[in-house]
């Protein structure tokens, strides 16, 4: 090419033509660049947590509002049992044995305090609070009157006892039995021949007792 080619109109026309050509190649380089980095891959699906928070209830405005509701368990079936009445008591017949809950025994001694050779003296008595007339043995065996001095036994009705001591009393309701005893202040034991020792100046306690009742303790002293 000659130098005077470029110059005048001619070196112009020369000029435009290199940038068009120039621009072309730059917007074919740019559109492959686009093309190979990812502009081929079209739109993206929603990822697992997007789409997990839009199935959410509470992502919802409108059902976030709403109260929730838990399930109430389904009750079991309740399974009753028949009730089973306990049997009636028969009603007591007069003369049988009585009640332990029936009879009430109570002890009574004269005075607090003897003096010289006076003899302590007592009455304890027996009643039966049932319905009916009852029995019961108020022999010297059955009914023990005791008399003690701390740990020491002193005297007992059941010692020397001959022969069954059984004695069946009738109880009508109501009515007391009535017994007095009169203590000869001398100690008893297994040797019934002969005077036993007497007992000292002191502070004794006289009882009733049956096995299954026993009255309440009277104190008295010995001068």
């Amino acid at each position: 090419m000659e130098p005077d080619t470029l110059r005048g109109d001619g070196g112009d026309v020369y000029w435009r033509r290199r940038m068009t050509l120039l621009v072309g190649v730059l917007v074919v380089v740019a559109v492959v660049a686009w093309a190979c980095s990812g502009g081929s891959e079209g739109p993206k699906s929603p990822t697992a947590s997007g789409a997990s928070a839009s199935a959410s209830p509470s992502a919802d405005p409108v059902l976030a509002g709403l109260p929730s509701i838990t399930p109430s368990p389904t009750p079991s079936p309740t399974v009753t049992k028949p009730s089973v009445k306990p049997a009636a008591a028969r009603p007591r017949r007069p003369g049988q044995p009585c009640d332990r809950k029936d009879l009430v025994l109570s002890l009574q001694g004269r005075q607090e305090v003897y003096t010289g050779d006076a003899r302590p003296g007592f009455v304890y008595t027996l009643v039966n609070t049932g319905p009916v007339m009852c029995t019961f043995d108020v022999g010297p065996r059955a009914i023990e009157f005791r008399i003690t001095s701390g740990a020491d036994r002193i005297w007992s009705t059941s010692d020397c006892v001959a022969g069954s001591g059984e004695q069946v009393e009738r109880l009508e309701r109501g009515v007391p039995y009535v017994k007095t005893v009169d203590w000869d202040r001398r100690r008893s034991g297994e040797s019934c021949g002969g005077k036993q020792p007497v007992a000292l100046p002191g502070t004794y306690v006289a009882v009733v007792d049956t096995g299954e009742m026993r009255s309440r303790k009277s104190v008295f002293h010995l001068r």
